[in-house]
């Protein structure tokens, strides 16, 4: 049994989706969908930061060069994602970041893009979904 395998089956998951070496930071002003998101990817290993608006997610990004991936809520107080994910992009342009929303129209995914988001993934959020598109952006930074 290799290395992957060992520690898939340790923490629960397919050895494809084993991210015990990764940060993922969810910024996510409502505390269900953050849960909700941390249940998901959770089984995998990964190491799990929260930042509740823009504003902390860009000095989380700033101070934390580990962080590896970002999954970046659109609309929230403070500091929405649009405006985090430019400064963010400005700081460290090679970052993915994926945005989510619950306002899945057109131009939401449109304006995500223009802000500087490397995909856009809708709520409600299925596991499957997120985790094929967090393992895209590890397997490819």
């Amino acid at each position: 049994m290799g290395t992957n395998e060992v520690i898939a089956k340790e923490v629960g998951t397919s050895s494809q989706h084993v991210w015990v070496d990764k940060i993922v930071l969810v910024v996510e002003d409502i505390e269900l969908n953050y849960l909700y998101i941390r249940e998901l990817i959770h089984p995998t290993g990964v190491m799990i930061l929260r930042a509740e608006n823009g504003r902390i997610a860009v000095e989380l990004c700033k101070n934390n060069p580990n962080i590896d991936i970002v999954l970046m809520d659109l609309l929230m107080p403070v500091m929405n994602g649009y405006e985090a994910t430019k400064q963010i992009k400005s700081l460290r342009p090679d970052l993915p970041i994926i945005a989510q929303t619950a306002y899945a129209m057109a131009d939401d995914r449109r304006k995500a893009m223009e802000a500087g988001c490397d995909d856009f993934i809708a709520k409600p959020i299925g596991k499957e979904e997120l985790l094929k598109k967090v393992q895209f952006f590890f397997q490819n930074k």
